[in-house]
Order: C-alpha cells, then structure tokens, then sequence
C-alpha cells in the first residue's frame, strides 16, 4: 500500500465501518494486538513497559497494547494524560477493560513534568499512545508534557515506540511544529503515512513497520484508485 495523507487514513477507517460493516472497536482491537507483538519481538521478552494515552483513538489503541503486553508477560502500566472522563466510544471501552483487569493506571493530567517523569522512571519501554494522524498543529498542555518526558526518558535507557506515528507529527506534511516524540521505531497502521518521507521525519520516527488490521483487501485497492 502507498503512504496514505491524513483524509485517506480517514476514509480507510470509515468505509472499513460503513460499507464493510467492520467495526471500529475490531480495528482498534487488531491494531493495538499487532504493535504489542512487534514490542515483545522487538523488546526479545518481558520488559517494564508504560503505556502513555491520550483521549483519542489512539489513546485507545494504547490501552489494547497494554493489555495484549501484560498477557505476554510484561509489567505494564497505563499513563492517562487526560481526565478519563473525556474518554469517548472504542477509546472509553477499552479504558474500562484495562481499569477492570487490573492492569496500574496513573491519571496524569495538569500532574506536571516531575509526576511524569516519576511515572516513565525504571521503564525499559515506552509506549507513545497520545496524538494519532488527525492532530495537526504544536501539542499543548498535558500531551506536551509528556512528550518532554518521554524524550528525556529515551535519552537514558529507556526505548519508544510510536503508535501509528510519533505524536507531534504532522501525518501530511511530516513537519513537527512543536514538541514531538522522539520514536526507537514506529508502528504504523495500514501503511506509512505520506509525512514519513520529508527531510528530517526519519530521525523522528526511527524504522517504520506496518502493521495491519484487518480491513479488506479491495477496501485498500479503493483507497488507492481514488
């Protein structure tokens, strides 16, 4: 599949929905199964892994990694950068699966930098669950917090991986017009994103492994016919 902008990642996911009659709960359940395996192949076994979401769907997808990592052995725990009352649809669902199995969460939002930096401490992997391809523009707020954070827990040992791309960047036009992750390697769903091959986005994203989740085949050919 070609690289795909941020309205054809749009349009997979809502023929994917409305005319296949695949349900979004699926896709995020497929995605965030494929990117805890590429972790625990990547990783080469358990590690101390936190998982940092925010209120979106991608935030959402992070809580399905976690729980797909805690099943294969990993001591995983959630870093909320919002209030989870915000959480809505298959992102709310699956906040309610990770809190009910028991899996730690840790609400940080308006907690400040030296409370997300307590929370990453001692982690060997970071999950990078924030801002999905639809943000545009600097990340704000909590969400820039937490990505300071996490870069500076990458300068120590600590590795990232990017949930579809590193948050803060720009899907389009692979720009970072403000704080951005700073990914080991990035797992990208459906396809790279058409920002992955500006000048400089490769430093960002590190290697870039797709990851499918399960739409059709013909769905895919449709997208890029269009």
């Amino acid at each position: 599949m070609r690289p795909l902008t941020r309205d054809e990642v749009r349009r997979v996911d809502a023929r994917a929905i409305e005319r296949y009659g695949l349900p979004g709960i699926v896709l995020m359940e497929n995605a965030g199964r494929g990117a805890a395996e590429l972790l625990h192949a990547l990783a080469g076994g358990p590690r101390r892994v936190a998982v940092a979401c925010g209120r979106g769907n991608n935030g959402g997808d992070g809580f399905v990694v976690a729980r797909h990592l805690e099943n294969l052995g990993h001591d995983v725990r959630v870093l909320l950068a919002c209030d989870p009352a915000g959480l809505a649809g298959d992102a709310a669902t699956n906040w309610h699966v990770v809190t009910r199995s028991g899996i730690p969460t840790v609400p940080l939002a308006g907690a400040g930098g030296a409370a997300w930096a307590a929370a990453l401490s001692g982690s060997d992997w970071i999950v990078d669950a924030l801002l999905g391809t639809g943000a545009s523009g600097p990340a704000r707020g909590d969400v820039a917090t937490a990505i300071d954070a996490i870069n500076a827990a990458a300068e120590g040992a600590a590795r990232v991986l990017a949930l579809d791309l590193p948050s803060g960047l720009d899907c389009d036009t692979g720009a970072a017009p403000g704080a951005c992750v700073r990914a080991t390697h990035t797992a990208t769903f459906v396809a790279p994103k058409v920002g992955f091959a500006a000048p400089g986005a490769a430093a960002l994203t590190g290697p870039v492994h797709g990851i499918g989740i399960g739409v059709p085949r013909r769905l895919l050919e449709e997208i890029a016919a269009d």
